[in-house]
Order: structure tokens, then C-alpha cells, then sequence
């Protein structure tokens, strides 16, 4: 019994989990959805961050990742049994991250196309980070 009712969650939280790869836009910032960006403080201090984005960074300068720190610091700072966008400098990282965290975790998980470079060259809301 145990087996069926395992099997039966692992069913339904996959009928859950999308992947949606999106180009940044007003109408998704207006809808309020979380935005997690996951580039290094270093490009954060040089580009400023999406307005009410959340910085958390996956890989660090070396191209060197922390699943579980990730993890653990997303799971704390996102619902993340609803929707929410990730953004990299093109887009590149977000495409790993996003699958990773979409088949695996069964996240929905929205990709932000072509990251800050396209939201820039939008004129969507950047402040400095901090």
C-alpha cells in the first residue's frame, strides 16, 4: 500500500512541474511572480539587480556550484510549490538551472531568455544592488 501511495505523489507532483522559457517583460514583473537572480555579487555590483529580484547565486565566478547551499537558501527566501523566474547575465545558466530544477524538483519554473542583457535592453526596472 505504501508503494502505490509513494508512487501516486511522485505522479502527481510531476503533473506539476513545468519549465517555461519566457523573455523578461512588464506584464510578468506586473504579476508580481518572484524573480531569483542567480549571477555573482560581482555582476550584480556592475549591472544593479531586477527590481524586487532576490539574489542567489548558484554558480560562483569559477563556474563552482553548492546544490544543497543553493537549495537550502531558495527553499527559505521562495514558495517554491508556485511559479517563479530565474535570471543570468544571457540566459546560458538559467537554462541548466532551470531544467535541473524543473525535472528533478519538480519546480515550475519560468526562464528568463537572453537574462539581464535582454531585460536591460527593455528598460525594465533595474536598481543598484547593495
Amino acid at each position: 500500500m505504501k508503494k502505490i501511495f509513494f508512487s501516486f505523489l511522485i505522479l502527481i507532483s510531476s503533473l506539476y512541474a513545468e519549465l517555461s522559457t519566457l523573455h523578461p517583460s512588464q506584464k510578468l514583473l506586473d504579476s508580481k511572480i518572484p524573480i531569483v537572480d542567480i549571477r555573482t555579487p560581482g555582476e550584480w555590483k556592475e549591472t544593479g539587480i531586477a527590481q524586487g529580484a532576490l539574489g542567489i547565486t548558484f554558480f560562483d565566478e569559477r563556474g563552482g556550484y553548492n546544490v544543497e547551499a543553493f537549495l537550502k537558501e531558495l527553499n527559505a527566501k521562495v514558495d517554491t510549490k508556485k511559479p517563479f523566474a530565474l535570471i543570468c547575465r544571457t540566459g546560458s545558466r538559467t537554462k541548466v538551472l532551470a531544467n535541473f530544477l524543473s525535472d528533478q524538483l519538480k519546480y515550475s519554473v519560468i526562464d528568463f531568455a537572453d537574462g539581464m542583457m535582454y531585460y536591460k535592453s527593455m528598460n525594465l526596472p533595474i536598481v543598484p544592488y547593495k
